[in-house]
Parts: structure tokens; C-alpha cells; sequence
């Protein structure tokens, strides 16, 4: 993935139009932990090509796949963040993100493991699992080992 694709430079409205969707949409899949903008000190909202790529692949999968928002959240929390991190087995005892089979393990709060003095945008579990094919390419992966 190119290093420039993940700067933050749309605002809410663009990456929407960008998009051919509503703002209204673009918060609601933040709120449900699909994605985590850029925020500016000031709040203000900026997404990058790479944020634009992970909505395309969300709207592409409920669209043709009729997969719901929650299905989603659930395909992204078999993601194993531990294993791609290399998080010690006395780490996962502690974190709701290997506890959890519904949600990413960007959205949770991370107070007492490896991941607390991670920024979760910048993590590499978040940015390399945007393409629709990367998720499933990783789940055939781990599958053969």
C-alpha cells in the first residue's frame, strides 16, 4: 500500500460525494467501528484514499452481498489482531478484543494489554485489511497453517 494513499485530505463531505453517499452514512459507520477518521484538534473529520477504499468495500459487501453492519463487524473481528501483532498469550487474557467475536479490535478501549500505547488508526491490523480480498485472503491463510 502506498504510504501517500494514507494521508488524511478529504473532509466529511468530500470523501462523501466521493463516495455517492450521505455524511449522515459516513458517521454512522464511524460510530459502528467500521472506520476511524482522522480527527483534526479542532474535530473536524479527514479521510484518506485508503478510508475511501475501506467504505467501497463496505458498501460493495452489504450492497452485493447483503452482508448487515453487524455481519461486517464480525468478519472484521476475525481478524486476529494477536497473532498479527504477536501479542503474548498473558496479553489476550486481559483483552476484549480476543474476549469479543463482534466487533474489530479497534473498537475497543485498550487499558491493560500491549495495544494501550497504540493509536489504533495507525495500527497495522486497521490499515491492511481495507480491500475486500485482504480479509479473506488472510483468513485462507491462517486456515492452511
Amino acid at each position: 500500500m502506498q504510504e501517500d494513499n494514507k494521508i488524511p485530505q478529504y473532509p466529511i463531505r468530500k470523501a462523501a460525494e466521493i463516495l455517492g453517499i450521505s455524511v449522515h452514512t459516513m458517521r454512522m459507520y464511524e460510530k459502528e467501528g467500521l472506520i476511524i477518521p482522522f480527527q483534526k484538534t479542532s474535530n473536524h473529520r479527514l479521510y484518506s484514499k485508503t478510508d475511501i477504499d475501506r467504505i467501497s468495500c463496505i458498501r460493495r459487501t452489504i450492497r452485493e452481498n447483503k452482508i448487515s453492519i453487524q455481519g461486517i463487524k464480525a468478519i472484521y473481528s476475525l481478524i486476529p489482531c494477536w497473532k498479527i501483532i504477536n501479542c503474548p498469550d498473558k496479553e489476550r487474557e486481559n483483552c476484549p478484543a480476543f474476549q469479543n467475536q463482534f466487533n474489530p479490535c479497534w473498537t475497543f478501549e485498550h487499558k491493560d494489554n500491549i495495544c494501550v500505547q497504540n493509536n489504533c488508526r495507525e495500527c497495522e491490523v486497521y490499515n491492511n485489511y481495507t480491500q475486500c480480498g485482504q480479509v479473506k485472503s488472510l483468513i485462507n491463510e491462517i486456515m492452511l497453517d
